[in-house]
């Protein structure tokens, strides 16, 4: 295997720190200084004057979107082109997007320590047990599944004032007792480290250049969210449309959640199955179909509270509202079991190794997944749970309504 050669590689991409260019090694200055296009944000820009070039470069601050961009970029093909990054660039940053777009054999990469790694560095933590997420252009409630007692998490922020809501969040979930530490512009001569406590948050003016670090406490009335599948149910706001708990983490199983996958919920009621299928990987999706909108909003609000906002709702009714719709790797049929067209098209839209549950309570939909358990195969069950009540002074066993539930898997080679 012949050795790699960067030298010919004619897109640079280039981590810099708030030190600057007196940060960079000597063979990323000298990337630097060679640049013919210079490509980056305008604080980064600005920390590389005209005089470390071997002669001035032409620069390309980004725009907005950043993607326009790519084409002035790719149209330099041939030349030498930086591009000037924060810390790591393939950790939360540009880098990533440039390689969906140019060859990564085209690209040289030079990086610098990550806001992570700084902070991880500064405060003594090891990076691996932390959970590293952003929280800089993505929905803040993405915070609230990793909210576990004794965690550590490193969160790149959006500015000076998400600090602050992160507190008044975990005080909220019941976690006021953790402590917050804001680090603000790591690596300059403004560099600064505060912390406070959640429930007593007072810091102010925080740079808009920070990260935030969480040392998570419990305190007495916290409520985390179990790794496990069947959460409480009063964890969901429902007007009974609700896939109880422990008929809710039977059906996940059998839906089988993986990395990355699509799963459509017919019959979306409170969302929970589709918010614990979120749950399951933070790149998991789900596409909720309702008919009721009263219902649909409320799922959604259900799913910004557990902390996955990206449940996506399509209100309507199936098999009509499932037209168009990207092909699911798995689908859960809880509402519309027995609805005429309701399966044909949930099976022929699932991808081949895909799989299908669906649940029943009437004795109508029960024969509606008998008759395609005799065509199609899978399994069927039956499940059944009784509760404890009182009854009078003492306690007796209550009975729910027994479900009835099938699940099959689609033949076929998952690739196609």
């Amino acid at each position: 295997m012949s050795p790699v050669n960067h030298s010919d590689r004619w897109l640079s991409i280039v981590g810099i720190g708030e030190d600057g260019m007196a940060g960079l090694s000597p063979l990323a200055a000298a990337v630097v200084a060679g640049a013919e296009l210079l490509v980056g944000g305008a604080r980064h820009l600005a920390m590389v004057p005209d005089r470390a070039a071997e002669r001035p470069a032409e620069r390309l601050a980004w725009p907005s979107p950043l993607t326009d961009a790519i084409g002035p970029i790719r149209a330099a093909r041939g030349r030498r082109v930086v591009v000037l990054a924060s810390g790591d660039p393939f950790l939360w940053g540009v880098g990533a997007t440039l390689a969906r777009f140019i060859p990564p054999e085209e690209i040289a990469c030079h990086p610098a320590p990550s806001s992570f790694s700084l902070a991880a560095a500064r405060l003594g933590w090891a990076q691996q047990d932390c959970a590293l997420i952003s929280l800089h252009g993505r929905p803040f409630e993405t915070l609230v599944p990793h909210v576990q007692p004794d965690a550590r998490i490193l969160a790149l922020t959006w500015d000076g004032r998400t600090a602050a809501k992160a507190a008044a969040r975990l005080t909220e979930l019941g976690f006021g007792l953790s402590r917050l530490t804001v680090l603000e512009r790591m690596g300059g001569s403004g560099e600064r480290i505060r912390s406070a406590r959640a429930d007593a948050f007072d810091l102010d003016e925080i740079d808009p250049l920070n990260i935030l670090a969480i040392e998570v406490v419990a305190g007495p009335d916290a409520r985390p969210l179990p790794l496990a599948s069947g959460l409480p149910d009063a964890f969901f706001e429902h007007d009974g449309q609700l896939t109880k708990r422990e008929i809710r983490a039977v059906t996940l199983s059998a839906l089988a959640p993986l990395r990355g996958q699509l799963l459509w919920d017919i019959g979306l009621g409170a969302g929970s199955v589709a918010i614990e299928w979120l749950l399951r990987h933070p790149s998991n999706r789900a596409i909720g179909i309702e008919e009721n909108a009263d219902r649909a909003t409320r799922a959604l609000v259900n799913a910004v509270n557990l902390g996955v906002p990206h449940l996506r709702l399509v209100t309507g009714a199936a098999p009509a509202a499932l037209a168009g719709l990207e092909r699911p790797d798995a689908v859960f049929i809880g509402g519309g079991t027995g609805d005429e067209g309701v399966f044909e098209a949930a099976w022929a839209a699932l991808r081949p190794g895909g799989r299908l549950v669906a649940n029943a309570v009437t004795l109508e939909s029960e024969q509606a997944l008998a008759r395609r358990f005799t065509q199609y195969g899978g399994d069927l069950i039956r499940l059944g749970v009784e509760r404890l009540v009182p009854v009078g002074s003492m306690h007796g066993w209550r009975p729910a309504m027994p479900v009835t539930q099938w699940s099959v898997v689609k033949p076929g080679n998952p690739g196609q």
